[in-house]
């Protein structure tokens, strides 16, 4: 798909002036020399009007769409086929102090181009047409081949116009396996505080990269010794050198960055991002709710409760979407009941589970099971692969999809001459917990009108 991209555009600016002037730069051309997997959009830069090219490409067939245009900054972005294609008149930029936006936007060369951008190995260009490295800078091939990032210019510089850099430094660090310079990572230190100036929807979608990467708990941690989580991620703070109780070895820091590491996603519909996010935040509410005993031992009451609630303000302070927060709350909420499994429940209560898990039953399994391999392994814990197969024999059993209400709320209504309201649904809840505990029939209507009747009589 991207190499049918690149030769449609090779093909349709051939024989124009643009041939041979055009640069693949970023990412790809990063990636593409690092042997990784390339990435699904592609950036590309002129000496010229990079809006004019736009233009030309939508003219010519070759762009799927009218430019999207941002001529303040030069720029301009096209679909051709499926892949984003973003285009830039090499430029040079000045900033404000308190704004990452630049104020002064003008024409400049590839040189000058290469100096505005975050890191040396992403300066890198590569002809479209002749498939040339260019490294401007001549810096940024020998950077890559050292698996070092460096800025182009002073980093303090470079961070200060844009400080979101700092957090793509950290990013960027985890997901090439390079190491941060030493000059770059100490102007992290010194400029951490700036990042305050970075709108919190550019953060939280910095963050999320950070957190779909396998090594993110890395990044984690290095957020946290830069400093850079402290300004957006202080409800985490608390978790740093707080003690838990015998089944541990780590404080709740520690052992959350290993239960990030341990999530398997592998099959899950949910989002890696998201499952790690969980893993992240499943005991955030331990710092809250410890106590000690007089016997010396230390307890985390209801931290799932507290916690679910310090997950949920904190997610939506970085304007997460309603929908993910509420699945990663849900987890939270729940992460406690599958680590109390034995055998000995009763089918009723292994039925409850899959009841309030819902859709994020597996994703709540795969939780429990990165944070029991987080924790001390010479003590008992909840064998969750039984777990998982008692879940599979009660389903195939009996669906789910069954254990509802056999009476409609409308039905209950009409019968009792109640109005809409909280009775109507507290009636069905009841009619699907006596199915769960086996008292009912999913399909004995009768039976549920008699013990509708019983309920609404011991609340009269």
């Amino acid at each position: 798909m991207l190499e049918d991209t690149l030769q449609r555009l090779r093909t349709g600016l051939a024989g124009t002036p643009y041939e041979g002037k055009v640069y693949l730069v970023g990412g790809y051309v990063r990636d593409k020399l690092l042997g990784r997997p390339l990435p699904n959009d592609i950036d590309l830069v002129l000496e010229g009007d990079a809006l004019q090219l736009a233009q030309f490409l939508y003219e010519r067939g070759i762009a799927n769409h009218r430019p999207i245009t941002y001529p303040r900054f030069g720029t301009a972005m096209v679909h051709i086929g499926e892949t984003l294609v973003e285009l830039a008149t090499a430029r040079a930029e000045s900033y404000r102090d308190a704004s990452r936006k630049p104020q002064e936007v003008h024409p400049a060369t590839l040189y000058e181009d290469a100096l505005r951008r975050d890191f040396t190995v992403n300066t890198l260009l590569e002809n479209l047409h002749t498939g040339e490295i260019v490294d401007p800078l001549g810096v940024g091939l020998t950077d890559l081949q050292a698996k070092r990032l460096r800025t182009p210019r002073d980093p303090h510089a470079t961070f200060y116009e844009d400080p979101l850099r700092m957090l793509r430094a950290v990013r960027f660090a985890v997901q090439l396996d390079f190491t941060i310079d030493p000059p770059v990572y100490q102007a992290i230190l010194e400029q951490a505080e700036r990042l305050v100036i970075v709108s919190i929807e550019r953060i939280q979608t910095e963050f999320t990269r950070l957190m779909d990467l396998p090594r993110a708990a890395e990044g984690l941690q290095m957020l946290l010794e830069t400093r850079l989580l402290h300004q957006f991620g202080q409800p985490l703070l608390p978790m740093v050198g707080c003690t838990q109780n015998e089944y541990h070895l780590y404080d709740v820091w520690e052992h959350s960055l290993k239960t990030v590491a341990f999530v398997n996603s592998e099959g899950l519909e949910m989002p890696a991002w998201e499952l790690r996010l969980a893993a992240l935040l499943h005991d955030v509410g331990k710092p809250a709710t410890r106590t000690v005993d007089e016997h010396g031992g230390v307890h985390f009451y209801e931290h799932d409760r507290v916690g679910a609630q310090i997950a949920a303000d904190w997610l939506r302070s970085l304007r997460y979407p309603n929908a993910v927060v509420e699945r990663i709350v849900k987890l939270v909420k729940l992460h406690m009941r599958p680590g109390f499994y034995t055998p000995e429940w009763t089918d009723s209560a292994v039925r409850r589970l899959i009841r309030d898990a819902g859709d994020l039953l597996e994703p709540l399994l795969r939780l429990v099971e990165a944070d029991i391999k987080a924790q001390r392994h010479d003590v008992v814990h909840a064998d969750i692969a039984a777990l998982r197969q008692r879940i599979q024999k009660l389903q195939e059993a009996q669906p789910p999809q069954r254990w509802r209400s056999p009476l409609s709320g409308k039905q209950i209504i009409e019968r009792f001459g109640l109005k809409p309201g909280p009775l109507v649904g507290q009636i069905k809840a009841y009619l699907e917990e006596q199915i769960i505990e086996g008292r009912l029939a999913p399909d004995d209507v009768e039976g549920a009108w008699n013990l509708a009747k019983e309920f609404l009589k011991e609340r009269q």
